[in-house]
């Protein structure tokens, strides 16, 4: 008979014999306590304890058919099971397998963050075969000193009267305090102000801890208005213009979409709502807040395109959009309408679908939107093709952490980067994954005081500076390596996008 070295174990039996092990134990433990020493009673204690446990598991619920067959035994099963992620995490996967972000694109931000040297040895871990997109370098290199300042300037090509210059090309993407704890909103925002970047409020309501450390803010409009809405869920131009006053807010976002959750309105689960976020956005508590899935006032293009235009004119402020690309004929039609009208946002977010701040439907931010390479790249085509690109900025968000992805974005058409995991990582974010159960081990997102307490806002703010301070220098080696003085000078063509690889398929087709 061949051996296959194979060890089998039958839990079934096993499960009997630690069913009646365990019962037989106790006595065996209380009559040594009795006849040998009282110190065995502690664990006739602990036996008899396993004993009643045990006895629950096989006889006293029926809501777990495996507690019920294999009893204790099976309860080390959910133990493993609930501790697998963090096994996976720490043990079993290697450093490119991990999602969504593998621990190389994880340990290159906290790397940048904490101002040590992220270059690498003995070769890249990519594939290298020819499904990946790369950036092409030139024969002749530039030098640093040849480069042009890096900013871009909203609103500048409408003549308003607020224009608004970002002196990096970098936005701490949309984070509602409610998504994130206090602690987290404020370390953010200060780091914000440390690296002289602009910090997105989210559709969290009056921004109260965005305001509270002093930096550059862009406000967002989500679909429920919270915060500058009316008893009908429509947009109050009074508390608008009074927000817009003022000084930290610098722009204003309508977000009609997000990557997390596409054409599904914005959820924040009721275990995270306290009578402070309550007051903030005027809703009640002890319910999940769910925004709706559109403006009330948006019901077709033209109605959406003129209520860009009338917040433009409430807030006399850059005001853009934000939107996850879903059907491109849609945005075609969007883009086509804004010419007809002369009326154009000042600029675009493109938001793309890898997007997973936001809490969302498993299956919503699984299978719903298009990644943001190809969407990005359809959004500046269409721009161009209706000749007015040079009207407004796009903006790129969607798993942007690292300069190397963003710089792939930048020859896609965009003027700047949104990125709110890389920043969040960048203050200490390990990728638990619960981010929407109010549990969150290192006090981003949550609102328990016992687990924010871990998060120092002054120490990890100066983690906010260096990130941005890396990445602008690694974006600013990269741009000489392509030979182009400025992001502006970047487009398609200095990407080599290989015809097997997933984005050429995109480009290629036609939906």
């Amino acid at each position: 008979m061949a051996m296959t070295g194979k060890i089998v174990v039958n839990l079934h039996k096993l499960s009997r014999f630690t069913n009646l092990a365990i019962p037989l134990l106790a006595g065996l433990f209380f009559v040594a306590g009795m006849r040998i020493s009282f110190y065995f009673h502690f664990l006739t204690v602990a036996f008899l304890f396993l004993s009643l446990l045990n006895g629950f598991y096989l006889f006293g619920q029926s809501g777990h058919s495996l507690l019920r067959n294999f009893g204790i035994l099976g309860q080390g099963r959910y133990l493993l099971e609930s501790i697998g992620p963090e096994l996976r995490q720490y043990l079993f996967l290697n450093d490119t397998e991990e999602r969504p972000f593998n621990r190389n694109e994880r340990t290159e931000v906290y790397r940048k963050a904490q101002n040590i040297n992220s270059a690498s040895s003995f070769g890249s871990q990519k594939n290298f075969d020819a499904t990946e997109v790369k950036v092409r370098h030139a024969m002749f290199p530039i030098r640093k000193k040849d480069l042009k300042p890096m900013s871009v300037t909203f609103g500048e090509e409408r003549g308003c009267p607020n224009a608004y210059t970002l002196k990096r090309p970098f936005i701490i993407s949309a984070m509602s305090f409610g998504a994130l704890g206090e602690r987290a909103v404020r370390t953010l925002a200060r780091g914000a102000k440390e690296a002289e970047i602009l910090m997105n409020t989210g559709e969290g309501g009056y921004p109260k801890y965005h305001l509270a450390e002093g930096c550059d803010l862009i406000f967002q409009i989500g679909t429920a208005k919270f915060g500058v809405r009316d008893e009908e869920g429509r947009l109050n131009d009074d508390k608008l213009r009074e927000l817009c006053r003022k000084d930290a807010i610098k722009m204003v976002e309508i977000k009609f979409s997000q990557g997390a959750k596409p054409g599904k309105g914005g959820l924040l689960p009721k275990e995270k709502i306290t009578k402070e976020i309550s007051e903030l956005r005027g809703v009640p508590m002890g319910r999940d807040v769910i925004s709706p899935p559109s403006h009330v006032e948006c019901t077709d293009l033209e109605s959406a395109v003129k209520f860009i235009a009338h917040a433009q004119e409430v807030s006399q402020l850059p005001v853009g959009i934000k939107l996850c690309m879903g059907n491109v004929a849609e945005f075609d039609g969007l883009v086509s309408e804004m010419a007809r009208l002369e009326i154009f946002p000042d600029w675009i977010t493109i938001d793309g679908a890898e997007g997973g701040t936001g809490a969302a439907p498993k299956a919503f931010m699984d299978r719903v939107g298009m990644p943001l390479y190809p969407a990005l790249k359809r959004a500046d085509d269409i721009l161009h093709k209706y000749e007015i690109r040079d009207r407004m900025k796009l903006v790129a968000s969607g798993k942007l952490s690292g300069p190397g992805r963003q710089m792939i974005a930048f020859c896609l058409g965009a003027d700047a980067i949104a990125s709110a995991r890389g920043y969040m990582l960048a203050i200490g974010c390990i990728q638990a994954m619960q981010c929407g159960s109010n549990t969150c081990p290192v006090g981003i997102t949550t609102h328990s005081p016992d687990l924010q307490r871990g998060l120092d806002p002054a120490a990890k703010s100066e983690r906010v500076a260096n990130y941005v301070n890396n990445l602008e220098h690694d974006l600013e080696d990269l741009l000489c390596a392509a030979g182009c003085r400025s992001v502006q000078d970047l487009s398609f063509e200095h990407l080599y996008v290989p015809q097997d690889s997933t984005l050429h398929t995109f480009l290629s087709s036609t939906r």
